[in-house]
């Protein structure tokens, strides 16, 4: 047993919560001493986290780097690994040396895509509707102009699709939102890791079949592929270790609840395992919308011009809830504007989860690595809409001038972006909330009007009838 876990607390409890708490103080504390006590103070941390997550954004608007830099050594110096009955450090995970698994390969039978062609209600958007399709994306708000031309790039140079001189590792090789159907649909060769599920992964190598790219598994065969990161990180670095080529280290995972953050911390020591021993390997992320950025004022302006055009039933409305509802999603002139989108039903693993990964994006692209991260726009992936409050609240989010996309769309929209950042890798901005805004997809969000917060209950309220159809 070598397993991912949380450390104990004073009382010998493993709490998600203390951990959440300790990483958050650990990291505001090197730009805001005063939000790192509040976030220490944080008793009811399930319903409180809100705030200290904000505060990550403000603090780092001056000290992006420095903050994610303490944000992961926080969550590497307390996290362990149980191994033998005892709690050894998480850097210890891969003091053992673990054989590796055998691989399983797939090899596909269909032909290589040789445009860039992305799904959208029911047709296929490729050369000039797919460019009118981003005009009409940017006027609306739903993606960032650095976006639609990164697709762009990527459509006039349709050579750069074709990744079979690199290795892309897709850890979460059956996530919705992950790249491996576009890379096989291309002619890439996938590097796929996932849990040992023989539904997951039948459907997986079907994929590759029907693809004109080559799937590679750890397993004797498509019914017993798989590792479970929690507990395999030895055996999945000695596999990783020994494939050829370019590594491009994806990080597309996810676990419900607690075990999410635990996994998140297990990729990003997997992560930095690999580069210590594969120093050119890229690394690539997904960024969740609903989370709280740092935006430029253009994004700020287009969303006070549509707050002071809002409905008089929309006024009303914010004035009879006493502030609760409706609200403006940004201070008028603010430049940057914090984009608020944290959802509560989501949960403080999930957002210490996803912000381990920014952190780590942030870092590396400081460090010379390239990088690729996008914001992805909100997505009815089966894990979101099994929560039937965000089911409801995507189902009518069209009403406050938020787009959520199909994850057929999403997908390819991401590995587009993917592609562009490994074709033409950028260098570091020089504050790292810059960088997460290049081509980001938030689907409207950082656009929209109000707060998302304030307009969440009343999205969920119109789109309960086609949320339970």
């Amino acid at each position: 047993m070598n397993e991912v876990v949380f450390p104990r607390t004073a009382d010998g409890r493993r709490s998600s919560s203390a951990l959440g708490r300790a990483v958050v103080a650990d990291a505001l504390r090197v730009a805001d001493p005063a939000a790192a006590a509040a976030a220490e103070g944080e008793r009811d941390w399930r319903k409180g986290y809100l705030r200290p997550f904000r505060a990550l954004v403000e603090a780092g608007l001056d000290s992006g780097y420095d903050l994610a830099r303490a944000g992961l050594d926080s969550v590497h110096e307390r996290m362990r690994v149980v191994r033998d009955g005892e709690d050894v450090p998480l850097a210890e995970a891969f003091d053992i040396k673990a054989e590796a698994p055998p691989t399983v390969t797939v090899t596909g039978e269909g032909s290589r895509e040789r445009e860039l062609a992305i799904p959208y209600r029911g047709e296929l958007l490729r050369g000039d509707t797919l460019h009118r399709q981003l005009d009409r994306w940017v006027e609306r708000g739903v993606i960032e102009a650095s976006c639609a031309e990164m697709v762009r790039e990527v459509a006039a140079e349709p050579d750069w699709l074709n990744l079979s001189d690199q290795r892309i590792v897709v850890l979460g090789a059956g996530a919705e939102m992950g790249p491996l159907p576009a890379v096989l649909a291309w002619g890439g060769t996938v590097v796929g890791l996932d849990l040992p599920r023989p539904q997951l992964w039948a459907r997986v190598a079907g994929t590759a079949r029907k693809s004109a790219g080559t799937l590679i598994a750890p397993g004797s065969s498509v019914e017993d592929a798989g590792i479970d990161l929690l507990t395999g990180l030895p055996a999945a670095a000695s596999w990783l270790l020994e494939r050829e080529g370019r590594l491009v280290l994806g990080n597309y995972v996810y676990a419900p609840g607690a075990a999410y953050a635990r996994l998140s911390a297990a990729v990003d020591a997997l992560g930095v395992h690999v580069r210590e021993q594969r120093p050119e390997t890229a690394l690539a992320f997904l960024a969740t919308p609903t989370d709280a950025f740092a935006v430029p004022g253009d994004a700020v302006a287009q969303a006070t011009s549509r707050f002071r055009e809002r409905s008089a039933a929309a006024r009303t409305t914010g004035a009879l809830s006493g502030g609760r509802l409706l609200q403006p999603n940004y201070p008028e002139g603010a430049d940057p504007g914090i984009a608020d989108s944290l959802v509560p039903q989501q949960g403080p693993n999930y957002a210490l989860a996803k912000r381990i990964q920014r952190w780590r994006a942030s870092v590396s692209r400081q460090d010379g690595v390239p990088v690729s991260f996008s914001v992805a726009p909100p997505t009815r992936t089966r894990s979101v809409t099994s929560n039937r409050l965000l089911a409801a609240a995507y189902a009518g989010a069209h009403l406050f001038g938020v787009e959520i996309f199909a994850p057929a769309t999403s997908n390819r929209l991401m590995a587009a972006l993917m592609v562009h950042q490994l074709r033409k890798p950028r260098p570091a901005a020089p504050s790292a909330w810059v960088d997460e805004t290049v081509g980001a997809a938030h689907g409207g969000l950082w656009r929209t009007a109000y707060q998302p917060r304030t307009a969440l209950g009343l999205a969920a309220v119109r789109g309960l009838p086609a949320a339970v159809r």
